[in-house]
């Protein structure tokens, strides 16, 4: 027997005895085994010992309970019953992609970001978030306080309180109007450093109405500031 047969009989000997081992370790399957148990299917209910058929526990389905957090979101931001938790019912039914709670989260970062960038003069952040109209406005306002050599100085402090006051869907369009309490700390200053609206030091509270639009056909899941309304 030659170098290579001996190697190539000692690899086929390994492989017999790794195989048994196995084997011994894993056991053989009988064609009896029973499946993987999944605790959220309503077929897999615990089953009763002594025949007491009342005994027996469905759990829900993993779907149902996703469905029932999803009205339960919507309850939490909308009174049940009301016109406004309808439309947000009617709405999530043609974009079910839609959750109330995270739209307020998102909107409040978008907000932040709008006022921030506006005071900056960032123009090239606002475009992303605004539409073709709203950022013309931003726009034109901007340039005129840029004419007037003005400069202004913002301090973002916190959103006090947000809320759904609005929903609807139009064509394909789906709009949410939110209000949003605001605290922030803004001056305007002249070409002589001279204060000209607002204080420096003083924290003042803002309420906005701003409303959101998604077209819903659309793949981009992002919304876009369509309106903006300040509450005096």
């Amino acid at each position: 027997m030659d170098a290579n047969d001996f190697i190539t009989l000692f690899f086929l000997v390994a492989a017999v005895l790794i195989f048994l081992q196995l084997r011994s370790v894993l056991g053989r399957r009988t064609g009896h085994e029973k499946p993987p148990v999944d605790p959220f299917s309503a077929r897999e209910s615990a089953k009763p010992t002594s025949g007491e058929d009342d005994k027996v526990v469905t759990l829900p389905r993993r779907d149902q309970i996703d469905e029932e957090q999803r009205w339960a979101d919507v309850d939490a931001v909308a009174k049940p019953g009301t016109e406004l938790n309808s439309a947000i019912r009617e709405l999530i039914q043609s974009d079910p992609s839609f959750n109330p709670k995270e739209f307020i989260k998102g909107a409040g970062m978008a907000y932040e970001m709008i006022v921030m960038a506006f005071a900056d003069g960032d123009r090239k952040a606002l475009k992303g978030l605004l539409s073709k109209e709203v950022f013309e406005g931003f726009d034109a306002a901007i340039s005129e306080r840029e004419a007037r050599g003005e400069v202004v100085k913002s301090s973002f402090v916190g959103i006090d309180k947000a809320d759904i006051v609005n929903a609807a869907v139009k064509d394909s369009e789906a709009q949410i109007t939110i209000r949003i309490v605001s605290h922030l700390i803004s001056a305007t200053y002249d070409k002589a450093g001279a204060v000209v609206d607002g204080e420096a030091d003083t924290v003042a509270e803002v309420t906005d109405i701003w409303t959101f639009a998604r077209d819903i056909r659309s793949r981009d899941p992002n919304w876009k500031l369509i309106a903006t309304e300040s509450e005096q």
